[in-house]
């Protein structure tokens, strides 16, 4: 493919540039949407947060009112002082009827509804008169000396005084109970009722004119929004087919061990030109290497001189280094010879390239000091590693083949803990010797 060819395509700067001033179209747009949408809304929100709030008030002055008759109808039937002391909590302390009123003035737009929430209240107020009356009665029966203040100044007529304690309860009971009592509660719902029509009333007009002015911007919003759809679609597509896609595509390559396809954006493009001469020129180099310049003849693994090439090439971020040391091997050479001690030799290159794959580098890099890279391995591989060297013990404790039981101790270091590789042979070689510190036959993960 000619030079220029190769070098056509849009830069990443362009696709930046488009980024930008796609991002400042659909910013615009949506500031402009979201500005129309909410003078529209504020209007509409208001109105509907004073109907909440005029609802809830309602709701609290009715549950606060159903409190208290369900208190004092309970103190006039069972005649304990704690639900008297429950009714004086809310009546005086908690006050949410009072509460409810105070917020109603403050928020309602209605004055009408205000009227008929007041109204309510009033007939509340006079509900506890009575109620006042039928706990003194209570009181008098039960003979309580220890009550609320504001019961003092309850007097009981002289007829009322004059009744027994029994007499006295059941009179409590029917003024709490009778239809004279319930007449009052109704009213106090009628008012609460009155006072929420309304404001739906009001609250409908109010909200007709709002959404009337809110359809025209709707039409302009959906107008916006697929505007906005399509310019995401198209910044997706341009940014997959010149910047993703080919870095996606360079790594299954990378990972494959061949060249990158020089498409996408020129700095791409320009970046997969340059790795790919380094890799022409770093696959020369090994071609280079023939076998017996980069080999040991005993063994087969990888010399010395293989070792330092693989060790200058390799990827950090996804390489293993292990560092095997044979225990007691000068042990071996003296009992048995040293042929029976090449032997051991040969038979664990054998057994390390049973244990590891193809794909991964052998190396004898001193007597009885070898060096496994294991290659295309950026996850954490613990277990895996340490079943592989159980798995190599095991076998150099073999022998069935005339030659005598042999252990390994192993250093291991993954690229990632390390900058560079001088530091990656230095703590495989620590934590190889921490292994053989610990009792040989065993092996050690350097950590960070």
């Amino acid at each position: 493919m000619p030079k220029q060819d190769k070098e056509k395509g849009i830069s990443l700067r362009t696709i930046h540039l488009w980024l930008i001033i796609g991002a400042v179209i659909i910013s615009g747009l949506m500031i402009l949407f979201t500005f129309q949408l909410t003078t529209s809304f504020h209007a509409l929100t208001h109105v509907s947060e004073q109907q909440v709030e005029l609802a809830q008030a309602a709701r609290e002055l009715m549950d606060a009112s159903d409190y208290l008759t369900e208190k004092v109808q309970r103190f006039t039937v069972q005649g304990e002082m704690r639900f008297l002391e429950e009714y004086f909590t809310e009546a005086l302390e908690s006050k949410r009827r009072e509460e409810a009123i105070d917020r109603m003035s403050e928020g309602s737009g209605s004055e009408e509804a205000l009227q008929s929430l007041q109204n309510a209240m009033n007939y509340s107020l006079e509900l506890m008169n009575q109620e006042y009356y039928a706990m003194r009665l209570v009181i008098e029966a039960k003979g309580y000396k220890d009550y609320p203040e504001i019961l003092h100044s309850i007097e009981l007529s002289s007829e009322d005084q004059a009744l027994a304690p029994e007499e006295k309860m059941r009179k409590a009971t029917e003024l709490v109970l009778n239809d004279d009592y319930y007449t009052l509660k109704d009213q106090i719902r009628e008012n609460m009722k009155a006072s929420l029509d309304k404001l739906e009333q009001t609250v409908y007009v109010e909200n007709a004119s709002a959404l009337e002015s809110l359809h025209g911007k709707i039409v302009f919003g959906r107008i916006a929004i697929v505007i906005q759809t399509i310019i995401i679609l198209f910044m997706v597509w341009i940014t997959s087919r010149l910047g993703i896609n080919p870095i996606l595509n360079a790594v299954n390559h990378i990972k494959s061990d061949s060249p990158i396809p020089e498409v996408g954006a020129n700095e791409f493009r320009y970046l997969a030109r340059a790795y790919n001469k380094i890799y022409e020129v770093y696959k020369s180099s090994l071609e280079r290497l023939n076998f017996k310049a980069s080999h040991d003849e005993l063994t087969g693994a990888y010399n010395r001189a293989g070792y330092d090439l693989l060790l200058s090439s390799i990827d950090l971020n996804s390489t293993y280094m292990l560092l095997f040391d044979i225990d007691n091997f000068k042990a071996i050479n003296d009992t048995y010879g040293h042929e029976t001690g090449d032997k051991v030799l040969i038979k664990l290159v054998e057994v390390l390239r049973n244990n590891f794959r193809s794909d991964d580098y052998i190396c004898r890099i001193g007597g009885d000091e070898f060096v496994v890279f294991m290659v295309h391995s950026p996850q954490i591989q613990r277990e895996q590693i340490t079943s592989k060297i159980e798995k190599i013990n095991l076998a150099l404790d073999e022998t069935a083949d005339g030659l005598p039981r042999a252990s390994i101790s192993v250093g291991i270091t993954h690229g990632t803990d390390v900058n560079n590789v001088k530091e990656l042979f230095e703590n495989t070689d620590a934590a190889m010797y921490q292994a053989k510190q610990s009792g040989k036959r065993t092996y050690r993960f350097h950590k960070k």
